[in-house]
């Protein structure tokens, strides 16, 4: 049974920081009708702000203690929370990325303490121990000596669908490596004459940026590795070698991430890089986005039964990096936290309902965008992976990834989700990576790549760019 739980619903924005700190802690009157928190969320159209309500909603009927959902993208959380911790006023409980908790905690802005007793409860070991260590903070002892910022919640995952029906028309076997994915991609456009793989590949762009620390990642390759900067190791002017083979697989130049995706929805592409929300699109089930192949017109479902997914790929073999050995996956992941000074033994129970009870409810808010980060508990370890792949998924909410794809890939999902992983997440370099990111640093060098230029020359680029960056910190 899957759940239909996304009704419309008409949300007020809450756009002024002080109207939204002023609604944080409560009034005399709420205080004295009963407690009450404030949660902030990143999830903030109106079906998904009322989903949550909706599962706040059952929380209170349990506990007694009412929430107010507030709707705060990140940048305005991040503003919002400076704010209110000068002026003592606080939300309870936040849901955000794993990069902004870190940097909250470093500034003495969370209450670490109750994220520690709620884990406690929770069972750290139920828990995906990558997005564990994203939002782990490092002591001088290094992981023994972490502090856990905030409690892990959902993410999605980089995979990598391909049409079933082309690669064997080409007499290509699924790859599990970067190498074996640019031979597969090259291998399709000659035999075919259709793009191999579509993927963000524009110069200087954020697609770019997000097509090169995926596929670096990938192959084994470290941006900086306890401050020493290593883009130019031996493994990363691999992963740019390959990176130019999978862009020059495209009959149709470079993408972004869009139009890499209307490529695959299209039938022109034989495989594409995309997050795990091209899964209720290629099954049909967003109206928004259709799918638009020749096959697609007299059977919608083509693309979802004529598709496969590596959720995973495997690094390859003789990389110098320790760290590389195992399988890092380009995605995003969410997770609970505490203001310092926020009403904490409130704030653990609801933490404590939305990870147990109310999880699956909660993760049903944008199903194919939001994959549990605790799998199961001690005596059912799948218990909640089970759950997530029969919960409707895509604004129709009309089936469940395990009836689309099987069950199979709801498995393949944790193995990808396990292996999520951004560079420098959790460690000392994270400032330095997200700086990297949101400059598009690496993607500057993609033209020289595209036009020739050495790999091993443009990585040493890439290296003097990160390390000029790294110096003005």
């Amino acid at each position: 049974m899957h759940r239909r739980i996304r009704s419309s619903a008409v949300v007020v924005a809450l756009t002024a920081v002080a109207t939204l700190l002023a609604s944080c802690g409560g009034s005399a009157e709420q205080d004295q009708q009963g407690e009450s928190i404030t949660f902030w969320t990143p999830q903030s159209t109106p079906e998904r702000v009322a989903a949550q309500e909706a599962v706040a909603a059952r929380f209170t009927e349990e506990s007694g203690i009412a929430v107010d959902v507030v709707p705060l993208a990140a940048a305005d959380q991040d503003q919002a929370l400076v704010t209110g911790a000068a002026s003592g006023e606080v939300p309870d409980v936040i849901l955000a990325g794993a990069s902004q908790i870190t940097s909250w905690q470093a500034q003495g802005l969370l209450d670490t303490d109750v994220v520690q007793l709620a884990m406690d409860a929770l069972d750290p070991a139920t828990f995906n121990q990558n997005a564990l260590g994203a939002v782990t903070v490092q002591g001088e002892e290094g992981a023994a000596g972490g502090t856990v910022a905030a409690v892990p919640s959902d993410g999605w995952v980089h995979l990598i669908a391909y049409r079933t029906d082309l690669l064997e028309e080409a007499g290509v076997e699924v790859p599990t490596t970067v190498p074996e994915l640019a031979e597969a991609a090259t291998t399709v456009k000659e035999e075919l004459d259709v793009t191999g793989i579509a993927l963000g590949t524009q110069s200087g762009t954020a697609s770019g940026t997000e097509g090169i620390e995926s596929i670096f990642q990938s192959a084994g390759c470290q941006l900086v590795s306890d401050g020493e900067v290593t883009i130019d190791a031996p493994e990363c002017t691999e992963a740019a070698r390959h990176f130019k083979e999978l862009r020059d697989s495209s009959v149709a130049g470079d993408y972004d991430v869009e139009s890499a995706r209307a490529a695959y929805m299209g039938g022109d592409a034989a495989m594409l890089l995309f997050s795990t929300h091209i899964l209720d699109e290629l099954a049909n089930l967003d109206e928004a986005v259709p799918p638009s192949c020749d096959q697609c017109a007299d059977d919608p479902a083509f693309l979802a039964e004529n598709s496969g997914f590596i959720t995973v790929l495997e690094p390859s073999s003789g990389s110098s990096s320790d760290t590389a050995q195992s399988p890092a996956q380009f995605g995003a992941t969410l997770a609970y936290a505490v203001p310092a000074h926020a009403d904490s033994e409130a704030a653990r129970q609801y933490i404590e309902y939305v990870m147990s009870e109310g999880y699956a409810d909660t993760l049903a808010v944008a199903t194919e965008g939001r994959l549990p980060l605790r799998t199961g508990t001690p005596e059912s370890p799948t218990e909640y992976l089970d759950a997530w792949g029969d919960l409707g998924f895509g604004p129709k909410v009309e089936s469940s990834v395990a009836e689309v794809y099987g069950d199979d890939l709801v498995t393949a999902m944790g193995d990808g989700m396990a292996a999520v992983s951004r560079w420098g997440q959790g460690t000392p370099d994270a400032t330095l990576a997200g700086l990297v990111a949101t400059q598009g640093t690496l993607a500057q060098q993609l033209d020289p790549l595209y036009r020739g230029t050495d790999p091993a020359e443009v990585t040493q680029q890439m290296a003097a760019e990160v390390t000029a960056l790294q110096q003005d910190q």
